[in-house]
């Protein structure tokens, strides 16, 4: 294996261990009646199913367990393809992005936790958006960007808002305070909603961009409907990825 596969491994297991660790912490945090980092001012005493059901709804939380798994497959197989893997990959670069860029702008005046919930927030909020991008700049792989990849990945999205506004109408909970249709009206809401959702899609809209851009050659080739097979592409990948 070469230094650059071997670099890969090593770097994305890593940021696997930082924040799948701090996903249990926050488990057993909010289990034990603790600190919701995700929550802006501290989260009501409720029954812990709805403490967990609330933890799970969070874009954050959905998009650092995306990032784990996708981590997790590239610290086994850095140089690995498919059409599910495309999806998933670019779901947890454009998720985990899009939380670092909503938090630092957005939600982090809000938040203060201390001791162990602090390191906890910075490993979803900081470490993973962070590590997560350089580790695609660094290692690739590349050629994996193309309008299929970028279709499937709307939909987790899609259906997250869809269920934050349903969930919120039958609650009256929502899980930021720029989503929340009952303080704000659904129209400023929405409005906040599309404002991210365009965000994503200039991130998108980069990120293919740049995965077109430094791809190897037969990867190049194969995206616009070129020869090229995947056993040339690991090799040229080999060579050419940063």
């Amino acid at each position: 294996m070469g230094a650059r596969l071997r670099a890969s491994r090593i770097w994305h297991g890593t940021l696997v261990a930082i924040v799948l660790a701090a996903m249990v912490t926050q488990v057993v945090l909010v289990v034990r009646g603790g600190t919701d980092v995700n929550a802006a001012g501290g989260e009501p005493h409720e029954h812990t199913a709805v403490r967990l059901v609330r933890l799970f709804s969070y874009f954050t939380i959905q998009s650092n367990l995306l990032v784990i798994a996708a981590a997790g497959l590239l610290a086994l197989r850095p140089d690995r393809d498919g059409r599910a893997w495309r999806v998933l990959r670019l779901d947890a670069l454009l998720g985990i992005v899009v939380t670092g860029i909503v938090f630092a702008l957005v939600l982090a005046p809000l938040v203060h936790p201390v001791g162990v919930a602090w390191a906890v927030n910075a490993a979803f909020h900081y470490v993973s958006p962070v590590a997560f991008l350089l580790g695609w700049i660094l290692f690739g792989p590349r050629g994996r960007i193309d309008a299929g990849a970028v279709a499937g990945a709307f939909a987790w999205p899609a259906a997250w808002i869809a269920y934050t506004f349903a969930h919120g109408a039958a609650t009256g909970w929502y899980p930021y305070p720029f989503l929340d249709a009952g303080a704000l009206g659904y129209s400023r809401a929405l409005l906040n909603t599309a404002a991210v959702l365009a965000t994503a899609l200039a991130l998108a809209a980069l990120a293919a961009w740049a995965d077109r851009r430094f791809a190897p050659l037969p990867a190049r080739l194969r995206a616009a409907g070129g020869p090229g097979g995947d056993h040339d592409d690991r090799h040229e990948q080999d060579r050419a990825d940063p």
